[in-house]
């Protein structure tokens, strides 16, 4: 019984982290889906990144966005910044990982481009420095968090979203942000192809 009394208590713990989140953010995740809608009608794009796990569901959103969610419709503009092993080693050596998306947002980021970053703690230099970086291309950034927010909390303007799941442990985190990025593009689908659930 060890074995499953541990499997139900994750289900149950991050359950109950999705409840609290849901509870305190639907109408953040819902001005997130309006800001995604207001850049890509305007022929904007995406951005977005995350370090270690953060980089992988940063990863499936792009994914999401170029290919598709539930239904056929025509991709989307969106890169990861987390996804060219290249690029971050070559930024790495040459500079530190601090830079390594700050400087691929100061090449390809425009105005009107919107900064997605995935942080369960928020206080990797690298985000921090990615937040910088996108506010100097006047980009409007959306921020998935856990925990406090740590530092990248306070570099966000009064218009942008930060969707902070209230957790301490990364992996309930992720298990949350998951759930808020599949919402996101629900809401980005709904508004502009009308996709039924």
């Amino acid at each position: 019984m060890e074995l499953e009394d541990r499997i139900v208590s994750q289900f149950h713990n991050s359950m109950e982290v999705n409840a609290v989140t849901i509870e305190q953010y639907t109408p953040m995740i819902a001005h997130a889906g309006e800001l995604l809608l207001h850049c890509l009608v305007t022929e904007a794009k995406v951005l977005t990144c995350g370090n270690g796990a953060s980089a992988s569901l940063a990863q499936h959103f792009c994914s999401l966005m170029l290919n598709r969610f539930r239904q056929e419709r025509p991709g989307l503009p969106a890169i990861c910044l987390n996804a060219d092993a290249h690029t971050l080693s070559g930024i790495s050596e040459d500079s530190s990982f601090s830079d390594v998306y700050a400087k691929q947002i100061r090449a390809l980021g425009q105005p009107g481009d919107l900064f997605l970053v995935l942080s369960p703690h928020g206080r990797s230099n690298s985000m921090v420095q990615a937040i910088q970086a996108a506010h100097d291309r006047e980009m409007i950034v959306i921020a998935l968090t856990g925990n406090d927010g740590g530092d990248m909390t306070a570099l966000l303007g009064p218009d942008e979203v930060e969707i902070c799941v209230p957790a301490e442990d990364p992996i309930l985190v992720h298990d949350a942000h998951l759930l808020v990025l599949h919402s996101l593009c629900d809401l980005v689908d709904f508004q502009l192809f009308g996709s039924e659930l």
